[in-house]
């Protein structure tokens, strides 16, 4: 029996999310059915972080386990081959039989892309969030520091969140602006459900000038979703993957530059 890890990226609008549900198109049955068929098996896949509908991927790491010996490019190539158009496998290493695709992940990585500008997108419709009103750099930079750390995230936490606990260390909390497009880049050793996104629609409200940047530290501390601003829709959030111990060898870039 040999275990495999595999680096998917994917266009999340095509699917129901990560998760395998009765009926509805889903990335992990869409996964799990292409590598059943190089395979000749069931295949049961595990992912480092299940991504919601309409999220994309650049560098999602799975592993399973297998007693089909196939050369690895069987399990890129002639998986692609079953897969649709939206998902690929980029690359596939065959890892230690204590390899976890999520638990020996010790943190993860997403980006999020606001396009600002008064006119919704149409080239890049469904790969970025959009806001119509001018936006300021300064003030979301600024606010974005307190976020670093450890902190509990209630107040960004979704109702439906499972998550055995709202304390995270988030590590990386930036802001940058290219042109029209304004980057929002976090990593953390684990994110709640919307986390991201309900982080984004915070640093909007600063950017836009509705609240001072010192509010979101009040609303971090408040633990109370009501403080925070909406959900950012799921459009411009990108899974960038997670990192390992090099031990494993895992492949950490982020794919595509994304900008």
């Amino acid at each position: 029996m040999a275990r495999i890890a595999l680096g998917i990226e994917y266009d999340g609008r095509a699917f129901h999310g990560w998760q395998r549900q009765a009926g509805l198109p889903t990335l992990q049955a869409a996964l799990e059915d292409a590598l059943g068929r190089i395979a000749d098996h069931p295949v049961a896949t595990t992912c480092s972080g299940r991504t919601d509908a309409g999220v994309h991927a650049s560098n999602q790491v799975v592993h399973f386990d297998s007693d089909a010996r196939r050369p690895l490019a069987a399990w890129v190539r002639g998986v692609n081959s079953h897969l649709p158009p939206a998902m690929a496998v980029r690359w596939a290493r065959e890892v230690e039989e204590n390899f976890h695709a999520r638990y020996s992940a010790y943190r993860r990585r997403y980006r999020y892309l606001v396009l600002n500008r008064a006119q919704r997108p149409g080239l890049w419709s469904g790969r970025l969030g959009w806001f119509h009103r001018p936006l300021a750099l300064a003030p979301m930079q600024e606010a974005a520091r307190c976020l670093l750390g450890e902190h509990d995230f209630s107040a960004f936490r979704a109702a439906e969140c499972q998550a055995r606990t709202p304390v995270k260390w988030l590590t990386r909390a930036e802001v940058r602006q290219e042109g029209e497009l304004f980057i929002f880049d976090f990593e953390a050793n684990a994110f709640l459900q919307h986390m991201v996104r309900n982080l984004v629609g915070s640093l909007v409200f600063i950017g836009k000038g509705a609240w001072a940047p010192d509010y979101l530290q009040s609303v971090l501390e408040s633990r109370d979703r009501r403080r925070a601003a909406m959900t950012f829709a799921p459009d411009g959030l990108y899974f960038q993957g997670p990192r390992y111990d090099p031990v494993h060898a895992i492949p950490e870039d982020a794919g595509l530059s994304l900008f």
